[in-house]
């Protein structure tokens, strides 16, 4: 079996069974949205550790170069966002949820509790799926999983800063296309992620999400516990904490106060008429 076919294969199933889970959520318990966010989280980062294993191993492994790797990216995450409409798998912008109002606190914190098991549960399955060896990228990535490669690869001060720029960037464009249509949104959200893991490749990989950063690096040596957390943690949150503050120019949560725009009057209230005008 051919890498891409395998691969293709993989791809396949956790949509399947993603979609077909979400169904059954949203019939079933429809408050329960957490369930959905594990979901979601689940098959978002089931799918990426596959597309790093093509971008790490597969062009001399497999014959795959980076242009699959980057078409593959591009594809599940279109995928993603068709059959996970209204959920994103992502804390900073359930978090964003919450500081906007949006959200409660109690799911908020149930949402990224399930959005980080998720991620958790997503690389146990590409763990035991990767012992298949089913063909010899696979085979040797799973020689390479108690050694995995670090995403972070620059120092984390540098680190914080490229991830706040991508998700600054992410949340931006969220916040304009909030209320546009799923047909708009959708495409423009898959390239723009695409843009931002390919032009963070070489820093960190631009994940601008935390639950899917714990499943791609955090179990990988080569930094420590708490240079991962202030990378892919707080760098998304201050980045996404910044667009809300931009969009809006205040943090509903913390202040009402609007800091950067002042509101004006669109019309102008007419004057009422004068005892000359009336006697005129």
């Amino acid at each position: 079996m051919s890498g891409l076919n395998a691969s293709l294969g993989y791809f396949l199933a956790i949509v399947g069974v993603s979609a077909v889970g979400r169904v059954l959520v949203t019939r079933w318990r429809p408050r329960w949205t957490f369930l959905t966010e594990f979901i979601a989280a689940f098959a978002l980062s089931a799918c990426r550790l596959e597309v790093d294993t093509i971008a790490e191993v597969g062009q001399w492994a497999g014959a795959l170069g980076p242009d699959v790797a980057i078409t593959m990216l591009f594809i599940s995450i279109t995928v993603h966002g068709i059959i996970m409409q209204g959920v994103s798998g992502n804390p900073s912008v359930t978090l964003m949820g919450l500081l906007q109002k949006d959200t409660g606190a109690v799911s908020a914190v149930l949402s990224v509790a399930a959005q980080l098991l998720g991620a958790y549960i997503a690389l146990l399955v590409a763990g035991k799926y990767w012992q298949m060896e089913l063909t010899d990228m696979h085979m040797i990535k799973n020689l390479m999983m108690s050694e995995c490669s670090t995403s972070l690869q620059v120092p984390p001060l540098q680190g914080v800063f490229a991830e706040a720029l991508g998700a600054l960037t992410f949340h931006l464009v969220y916040l304009v296309l909030k209320n546009r249509s799923q047909l708009l949104r959708i495409p423009i959200f898959a390239v723009l992620l695409t843009l931002i893991a390919y032009a963070g490749n070489n820093y960190t990989s631009g994940y601008v999400n935390p639950s899917l950063a714990y499943a791609m690096t955090f179990t990988c040596p080569g930094h420590t516990l708490l240079a991962y957390s202030l990378v892919y943690w707080l760098g998304p949150l201050m980045g996404m904490t910044l667009a809300l503050f931009l969009y809006l120019g205040n943090i509903p949560l913390l202040f009402s106060r609007n800091l950067l725009y002042s509101k004006k009057t669109r019309f102008r209230v007419p004057k009422g008429k004068t005892s000359e005008d009336k006697t005129s």
